[in-house]
């Protein structure tokens, strides 16, 4: 194994990659849609979390630091499962400063990607619109940087061959 793999591995001990949605179409707060063909050629990061969820607010601030650093890159889409009470989650979204785009989230949203039975659960997808990889539990800035770059490494040494 090289150094590249051993820190990919390293990083995302907890990643599963698995079979889900290759499409969605999500409405946020401001009420625009978001389809994932809309960002083709930018990494896309659906972020599933929740106000009561400590993981997930720990999370968030490396999420909107990634955000506001890569936007040409990377979408961030943040999906709130606890949309019982919509105030609440506008509340925590102007508290915490959330600068990509927020959802209000249930399970029948949540299932245009996959099941989710943990908070925080994040989906990547590829500049292709492929789905890349799965996160259950906490993510760091730090480690997507590190997936993103190793990922795009390697795609670009396997285009080389």
């Amino acid at each position: 194994m090289n150094k590249h793999t051993l820190i990919l591995i390293f990083c995302w001990g907890t990643l599963l990659l698995s079979p889900w949605a290759e499409a969605f179409q999500f409405q946020d707060t401001t009420g625009k849609i978001h389809k994932l063909e809309d960002y083709k050629g930018r990494w896309v990061l659906i972020n599933f979390w929740a106000t009561w969820c400590p993981p997930c607010l720990k999370e968030i601030p490396d999420l909107i630091s990634l955000y506001e650093s890569h936007k040409d890159k990377i979408m961030v889409i943040g999906v709130a499962m606890d949309s019982d009470d919509q105030q609440i989650v506008m509340d925590f979204v102007r508290r915490m400063s959330i600068t990509y785009p927020t959802v209000l989230g249930n399970r029948e949203i949540a299932s245009q990607v996959d099941d989710i039975s943990l908070l925080p659960s994040t989906y990547f997808y590829d500049p292709d619109g492929k789905p890349a990889a799965r996160q259950q539990g906490i993510i760091s800035r730090e480690n997507i940087e590190k997936f993103i770059e190793l990922k795009s490494a390697n795609k670009k040494s396997t285009n080389l061959q």
